[in-house]
């Protein structure tokens, strides 16, 4: 296998997962519509940022650790977990809150323009919540043997493929985040972005409690 053909085949491989809904595409709906499209990409930036940090530690065997050591998976499983349940939980209680809170006078409902720290905000929960879900790392340690040329040197083609995984999965939250742009006069009302934070926090304490529930391996 060529590198050519390695690069091809994993970005098969890595486009028809970033296709699958998962937590990651729940997070960026949420920021896109509940925040704002800067917001939005920041989000996404940080969930290419753990993917592609992930796949240089799964190219130096770091990642490996994690497939072979069950102690280290289940310490990385268990924070991640209770991160991602913190933050889904703060998000039932932010849904909640907004349920019971007055209705805005018309005009006060709008998304204000993210700021810089609002768009450090974003990308360090999405980085933060990629680079704590073992499954990421285990992912690029299953995969990129699989499309790794003779000879080639491993962090050069980790750090490739992941790279290309990181292309493909900003390309897809891009059409997802201006698909939400178009339809932000409907889902950017008081009640729309209570219950898209229902349904992401209910996704990521279900995500969290998954981790945690199911076997190491």
């Amino acid at each position: 296998m060529t590198l050519l053909q390695a690069v091809f085949s994993f970005a098969l491989v890595a486009g028809l997962l970033t296709l699958i809904p998962g937590l990651d595409t729940a997070l960026v709906l949420r920021s896109s519509i509940s925040k704002s499209r800067r917001y939005a990409f920041a989000t996404a930036a940080g969930i290419s940022t753990g993917a592609m940090l992930w796949g240089v530690a799964a190219a130096v065997g770091v990642s490996a650790l994690l497939a072979a050591s069950e102690f280290a998976y289940r310490v990385v499983t268990i924070a991640g977990a209770a991160y991602m349940v913190w933050l889904g939980l703060s998000l039932l209680w932010k849904s909640r809150r907004q349920a019971s809170a007055p209705a805005a006078p018309a005009g006060q409902n709008d998304v204000p323009a993210a700021g810089r720290d609002d768009l450090y905000k974003g990308w360090f929960t999405g980085t933060v919540t990629n680079l704590l879900n073992p499954k990421v790392g285990v992912f690029y340690v299953a995969t990129i043997p699989q499309f790794m040329p003779a000879g080639a040197s491993p962090l050069l083609v980790g750090t490739l493929l992941a790279g290309v995984h990181c292309v493909l999965a900003m390309a897809w939250f891009t059409l997802l985040i201006f698909g939400t742009g178009y339809a932000s006069r409907w889902l950017k009302g008081a009640r729309s972005i209570r219950i898209i934070d229902g349904i992401t926090g209910t996704v990521m304490v279900g995500f969290g409690l998954r981790l945690v529930l199911e076997p190491a391996h």
